[in-house]
């Protein structure tokens, strides 16, 4: 057996082959891979070039076409950021431009580059409340269900194939259900009246019942076949004080993220006011609460592995259920900061967006909001009222990286008004 021969790196404990030896120059192959990276790294640093895509660009059309533009991974090129998101811009197009950012949709489509087509679809849904009418006849003819978001508005004969479809098309079935819940229409509400009391042999395919998917829209099918929505379609914006939107309200009507002087029984750590805004707001005017602020309070530790509830007294002050059950499962307490460090100044736009705005997790990092559609990272979970079981309906949500820069995940807030309780939920991905 050959003799092996320490290797020659400073530090390193490594013995070695002659044949290594004879390959690297008297390292270990872990030596050697790793001053081969730094060399690479060194290079890339040295011949690393700055592309600005937009330097010339002055039509906001131009721009978004560069953004959704797939770009090759070429490390020895650095990008550089247009100054506004994506979703300012499609916030501020004017009609026509919308007008013209569907239009080239379409003609992606028609390319089969159905990937970035779908991407500006969802953005003029999403960020605009946009209609996208015109594509969906495309978009059944490619077989594209992925995004059932952008059928929420379909006509009449698209929700009729979609019905027709869903009796016979095992490979899309899930997302044919998913398209029918956001239509949620009086044709669709009479469907999933009818599945529920007739089930179709389908059913068994399923892990859920097919009215489940209403959720997915905002809204359920009560007992006696009718549709409760579960959520407000009037949608305002929690953002960064410092944020670039300059449509941030600096009015103390709101706050968001504040150390509460309540102890949650569970960890003893302080509980954390994940939002306290005035009734009064428009955002909350259509719940007819008999207080003056809305106060939605949670542990943003255990509420992390647990549904909290706090029930509210006369006055608005929230307190703790007795309905919390306490998980099973805790991270190590002594493991964890005593208390939070909430720190962000957090405020509330002035002025209304689309309630479609975070309603695709994976579409925008800005999620946090009062009123809208939920931004489901896993499947919808509404919290049912422990007094009247009932689905609770979701007021707002906030985005966990307001907390911590890195941290991940998303706080939704729930109230029965009748019973003046709330709920949080927490999801990750």
């Amino acid at each position: 057996m050959a003799e092996r021969i320490p290797c020659k790196t400073e530090g390193c404990s490594a013995t070695i082959l002659p044949s290594t030896v004879a390959k690297t120059g008297g390292i270990c192959m872990p030596c050697f891979q790793e001053r081969e990276r730094k060399k690479r790294r060194a290079y890339i640093k040295r011949h690393r070039i700055e592309v600005n895509l937009y330097e010339e660009l002055t039509n906001r059309i131009d721009i978004l076409k560069v953004m959704h533009a797939p770009r090759k991974h070429d490390p020895l090129i650095q990008y550089i950021p247009y100054p506004l998101s994506k979703e300012q811009i499609y916030t501020s197009l004017s009609k026509e431009e919308a007008d013209c950012m569907l239009k080239y949709a379409m003609k992606l489509l028609a390319l089969h580059n159905e990937s970035e087509a779908e991407e500006i679809l969802l953005s003029l849904v999403c960020y605009r409340d946009g209609y996208v009418l015109d594509t969906l006849p495309m978009l059944i003819q490619h077989g594209l269900f992925y995004n059932p978001i952008l059928f929420k508005d379909a006509q009449q004969d698209i929700q009729n194939h979609i019905l027709e479809r869903v009796m016979w098309d095992d490979d899309n079935r899930n997302h044919l259900l998913l398209a029918l819940g956001w239509i949620g229409n009086a044709g669709v509400i009479e469907q999933f009246r009818e599945w529920q009391m007739r089930p179709p042999k389908w059913v068994e395919q399923l892990h859920v019942t097919p009215e489940t998917y209403a959720l997915y829209g905002g809204w359920e099918l009560t007992a006696d076949g009718k549709r409760r929505n579960l959520n407000s379609q009037l949608c305002y914006a929690i953002r960064k004080a410092d944020h670039q939107n300059g449509n941030l309200n600096e009015k103390q009507d709101a706050h968001f993220l504040k150390t509460s002087d309540s102890t949650c029984p569970w960890c003893k750590r302080k509980l954390t006011k994940l939002m306290d805004v005035a009734t009064s707001h428009p955002s909350l005017q259509y719940l007819d609460l008999k207080m003056d602020n809305l106060q939605v309070m949670t542990c943003d530790l255990c509420g992390s592995y647990s549904m909290i509830y706090m029930e509210l007294g006369n006055n608005g002050v929230p307190v703790w259920s007795r309905y919390n059950e306490q998980p099973n499962y805790f991270p190590n307490i002594d493991d964890v900061n005593s208390e939070s460090d909430l720190s962000p100044h957090l405020v509330l736009s002035h002025e209304p967006q689309s309630p479609y705005f975070a309603a695709v997790w994976t579409m925008s990092q800005l999620n946090s909001q009062i009123g809208g559609y939920p931004s489901w990272v896993q499947e919808p979970e509404y919290p049912v009222c422990p007094f009247c079981e009932r689905k609770m309906r979701f007021i707002g949500q906030i985005d966990y990286a307001e907390f911590e820069e890195y941290a991940e995940g998303i706080f939704y807030m729930f109230l029965c008004s009748t019973d003046s309780i709330t709920a949080t939920v927490y999801q990750q991905s």
